[in-house]
């Protein structure tokens, strides 16, 4: 197999958060990295990461990312193993950090992790800004989804 091929393979897993884009109307998006410890990236590559009660918030003038559950790496034999739910420092730069914590402050935005992913061996998190939507916005999304379905199955149909 080339160098290539095994690359561009899909054996690296993406984590989604799904239950962002219900809850929150991102705006814009940015890619970070992570500071992660070697169990940790050893038990993301086997897909034992959740984010669905995940979030993100500045301590000080850094971005750090909370509740999200990174499993122990059971091989290892358990010992020197990482804290499940320990609070992982995100990387960016100065000038996207300050935009970020600006954004959080004056407008009464939310930073949202949506999705955890590898890139050229590292591992990236997305992070979304934007507000939270009224149940309101969540309904109508539902309806829009649900109309979209409709049309689609008729559409396979041929009817």
């Amino acid at each position: 197999m080339s160098k290539k091929a095994k690359k561009s393979g899909s054996t690296n897993p993406t984590v989604e958060n799904r239950r962002a884009r219900h809850n929150y109307a991102i705006q814009s998006d940015f890619e970070a990295g992570i500071c992660l410890v070697g169990s940790e990236v050893k038990s993301i590559r086997a897909g034992q990461v959740s984010l669905a009660e995940s979030y993100c918030f500045f301590i000080g003038d850094e971005l750090f990312l909370i509740g999200a559950r990174i499993e122990p790496w059971k091989p290892g034999g358990g010992h020197n193993n990482h804290v499940p739910d320990r609070r992982r420092k995100l990387l960016l730069h100065r000038r996207e950090l300050d935009r970020l914590h600006k954004a959080t402050q004056r407008d009464g935005l939310y930073v949202v992790p949506l999705r955890l992913y590898f890139k050229g061996g590292r591992v990236k998190i997305l992070v979304g800004l934007g507000p939270s939507k009224s149940q309101r916005d969540k309904r109508a999304d539902i309806k829009d989804r649900d109309a979209k379905r409709q049309i689609a199955r008729v559409l396979k149909r041929g009817g």
